[in-house]
């Protein structure tokens, strides 16, 4: 085995969004590109000698091949040892369990999440710090810095290593280790939840659907929940991960998991139901009838965290990104806790809970989680709803609509409009922030605008500032309209519109959702100019 140079030429477009670098497959097949950027991961880290890496995906188009080349180039730059999913697979919480339990100097996660596998399909790749939590925005600056400047990269001739076999091997003088992809990250669950109660869930004939999606979570499902927990066989259905997805979207909402939607909606339909996305991160859950809001779900989550033996002693603060509703804000104050605003982005939250300010963090991307790893968690947030059900005996529709009489309801809605051409969505976004400073107290259509504003998060632990968050315009009953650009996606620009109308009255509580945010929807079309500036008379999805 020799270590080579090689000259290279700089990509542009190398910076990485809200959660890594996505781009479509075809993109990072390109000779070199992909090897710039993790010369630039490597690069921004410096001495990389003596130091983990952990190392695995979630299965898509791209990503053996791609673990192959990482593993030869982190032998080239001296890390003493590279843990790696066997088959190249491990779910992005599963990566950030194995980097804080083996104290790792960090990981590299192969994911583009939620968007679409295959050739003609997405790739993405991230990095991870030692907390388990994805870079903060000053080292994916730093490695955006440095695709703009490398000339070589490093990279050994080695062949490639049996990823399937759980086992040790070597290139270079570095040492790679093929783990289980799930028992950590299953001893971890183990002590969070009562597992004892939820198998005896199960015994007693209560009834699940898990989708998998055909994604990562499949493995890690079919282990704890038909594994350690005694589910059924059967339970845990679309569980085999495919480089495609098998053509599906692997996003869990009621769009793209309309499967698990309408077996939820049939007379025979199962107690409980859930849904995660391509990497294992989200979640989706549903109930007979009933698809719980991931703002919903955060906020029962939190009110009953005590049900949960990890959770027993108490929480310590909830964080939600900006778009979120502000229902996790009202079962923060009846705990007499805090309750903060980040930007969108996981990455904020981990500051938070590194200080130990937070417990229970979530966005509205149907990404839950807590301080036990620093990502969101989708398995996680099924587990401690089974653990919920268990305790209380109730049905999922039960436990929220007795939250909703508690707390009022948030009625909320995201409308995505996909893939609008990069300047007309650029537009949009300037045509609202020039009509910020006239909007407070304006009432338009029966509504008395409080205040507008383009959010400005300052981090309460290291002051930084991050500006241009999103567009918010709120009224003085608490209604929002929020209006951002998505980092997430690999063609054009995703503009995403947040509705939310909160209603206090129990009476007031069954209204269809785009129902009761109608008017608002209509405000937000005519202040952004939605129709004229995208040509879009709908949103490409709503959830």
């Amino acid at each position: 085995m020799t270590i080579h140079t090689v000259n290279t030429t700089t990509f542009a477009g190398q910076r990485p969004g809200t959660s890594g670098l996505r781009k479509k497959v075809s993109e990072f097949q390109q000779p070199a590109y992909l090897e710039n950027f993790v010369q630039s991961i490597f690069n921004t880290l410096g001495d990389c000698a003596g130091q983990t890496l952990v190392l695995g995906g979630d299965g898509r188009y791209f990503n053996r091949h791609a673990i192959q080349v990482i593993l030869r180039m982190a032998a080239a730059h001296g890390f003493a040892r590279v843990l790696v999913g066997q088959g190249g697979i491990l779910s992005t919480p599963a990566l950030s369990c194995v980097v804080r339990k083996r104290a790792a100097s960090g990981g590299i996660v192969l994911s583009a999440s939620h968007n679409p596998g295959g050739p003609d399909g997405d790739f993405g790749i991230k990095y991870n710090i030692a907390n388990g939590g994805p870079a903060p925005e000053k080292i994916t600056e730093a490695i955006y810095g440095q695709t703009q400047v490398l000339s070589e990269y490093r990279i050994s001739d080695a062949g490639d290593l049996d990823l399937d076999t759980l086992g040790r091997a070597r290139i270079e003088q570095m040492d790679v280790e093929v783990i289980d992809p799930v028992a950590d990250y299953a001893a971890l669950m183990t002590d969070l939840f009562d597992f004892a109660a939820i198998k005896a869930l199960f015994a007693g004939g209560f009834t699940m659907r898990f989708d998998g999606m055909h994604a990562v979570s499949g493995p890690y499902a079919h282990a704890i929940l038909e594994g350690l927990l005694g589910a059924p066989r059967g339970t845990v259905i679309n569980g085999t991960p495919l480089e495609d997805f098998g053509g599906h979207h692997p996003d869990p909402n009621p769009v793209n998991a309309a499967e698990l939607v309408a077996l939820m909606s049939a007379p025979d339909a199962p107690d409980f139901g859930a849904a995660s996305d391509g990497d294992a991160d989200r979640n989706m859950i549903v109930g007979r009838g009933i698809a719980v809001t991931p703002s919903d779900s955060l906020a029962i989550i939190a009110a009953n965290a005590a049900v949960a033996p990890g959770y027993r002693g108490g929480i310590k603060g909830i964080a939600r990104s900006m778009p979120t509703s502000t229902a996790p804000d009202r079962v923060a104050h009846a705990l007499k806790v805090p309750c903060y605003e980040t930007p969108t982005g996981w990455k904020y939250f981990g500051n938070l809970m590194d200080a130990g300010m937070v417990t229970l963090c979530g966005e509205e991307s149907y990404g839950t989680g807590s301080d036990h790893i620093r990502e969101k968690d989708g398995l996680w947030a099924v587990l401690f709803w089974l653990n919920l059900l268990a305790a209380s005996g109730k049905s999922v529709d039960t436990l929220v609509r007795e939250h909703w009489a508690r707390f009022g309801r948030n009625y909320y809605s995201r409308h995505d409009y996909e893939a609008v051409e990069s300047s007309a969505a650029e537009g949009l976004m300037a045509h609202l922030r020039e009509q910020l400073p006239a909007l407070a107290d304006q009432v338009i259509d029966g509504y008395t605008v409080d205040f507008a504003d383009d959010f400005v998060y300052k981090d309460p632990v290291d002051g930084s500032i991050a500006s241009k968050q999103g567009v918010r315009i709120v009224m003085t009953d608490g209604s929002r309209i929020v209006f951002r650009l998505s980092g997430t996606g690999t063609e054009g620009a995703t503009i995403r519109l947040y509705l939310e109308r909160y209603e206090r009255d129990v009476a007031m509580h069954d209204i269809p959702a785009q129902e009761a945010l109608a008017g608002l929807a209509t405000i937000a079309d005519r202040l952004a100019g939605l129709h004229q500036r995208t040509g879009r008379d709908r949103p490409t999805v709503t959830t």
